[in-house]
């Protein structure tokens, strides 16, 4: 299994406004800058050398894909993209991963149970340091004496 993976993560409004930078930053560098220069140079070329009608930013946009597409295409170095998968997991490390996962099941129920035995007792141990006249810890465990307990004093 690789352990060498590089992860982004974006966290809340900072990480949101930063990808959002980023991708303005993207679409201005490769996509508006050019076009716009494009618009800039065939506006000069077509008033000046030949009587053509003038473009706007969307048509300089397209004019620079038009552009970019050709020279990557009709170039001698080919662009290749390589879409590689991972390297499956052989049945080793399938039974480890099921195993760690299992474990950590049991870990997690323990913990709960853990936690809630914890809040018993302290709510336990609050009762009994209550103000409540005649109630023991013994009492406060039992919860019908308690519940007994409760009734006289409210209905004092």
């Amino acid at each position: 299994m690789k352990k060498n993976f590089n992860i982004i993560q974006i966290k809340g409004i900072r990480g949101i406004i930063y990808v959002a930078f980023i991708v303005c930053c993207l679409a201005a560098g490769f996509g508006w800058f050019p076009g716009w220069a494009c618009m800039k140079l065939w506006n000069v070329l077509a008033a000046k050398i030949i009587q053509i009608p003038a473009i706007g930013i969307i048509q300089g946009m397209l004019l620079w894909g038009i552009i970019a597409a050709s020279y990557f295409t009709f170039r001698k170095e080919k662009l290749v993209v390589c879409m590689k998968t991972s390297d499956e997991l052989n049945e080793e490390e399938l039974k480890s991963v099921f195993e760690d996962t299992k474990k950590q099941a049991k870990e997690e129920i323990y913990l709960k149970n853990l936690l809630k035995a914890q809040n018993a007792e302290l709510k336990i141990k609050n009762l009994s340091e209550s103000n409540i006249p005649g109630v023991n810890i013994k009492d406060v465990s039992n919860p019908n004496k308690f519940n007994e307990h409760k009734e006289k004093i409210e209905t004092k």
